[in-house]
């Protein structure tokens, strides 16, 4: 029995035989290597975000006085992506934090819509419907 051949974290060269100007097909390691970096990458932007967005509003809002007894919920200006992506660019701090938590709740969505792209490029009919259902459900439960 022989030991698998080593996991590379750069993609493999490819084979002589290979068609030139072809371009190589994603091992499923490729296709775990790039999932990995989107996810670290959309955590850390949703994070810095957050705490820019945290950061401003403690600035601005951090001496008032907060009255336990009433409840204020928050502005509907806040209850649509559109929305919050307009606040978030006219500098309000609370859609900036709510920009953050909606980068967050994007990073897994975008994360299957990565892996369905890689299988179609795969050529994977299977798992490219099971992915399609996913995503479908994903958005439909989002955006519904």
């Amino acid at each position: 029995m022989t030991a698998p051949p080593p996991r590379r974290s750069t993609p493999s060269k490819p084979s002589p035989n290979a068609e030139v100007g072809r371009p190589r097909a994603w091992s499923d390691y490729d296709v775990e290597q790039v999932v990995g970096r989107l996810l670290q990458a959309g955590v850390i932007l949703a994070s810095i975000v957050v705490v820019v967005g945290g950061t401003l509003l403690l600035a601005r809002h951090g001496s008032e006085a907060t009255a336990f007894s009433v409840f204020r919920g928050d502005s509907s200006t806040l209850r649509s992506v559109s929305a919050t992506l307009r606040g978030a660019l006219h500098g309000d701090p609370r859609a900036i934090v709510q920009l953050g938590l909606v980068l967050l709740i994007a990073t897994p969505v975008a994360r299957v819509a990565l892996t369905l792209a890689a299988f179609a490029a795969q050529r994977d009919r299977m798992y490219v419907a099971m992915t399609g259902l996913v995503l479908a459900l994903l958005l439909i439960g989002l955006f519904s």
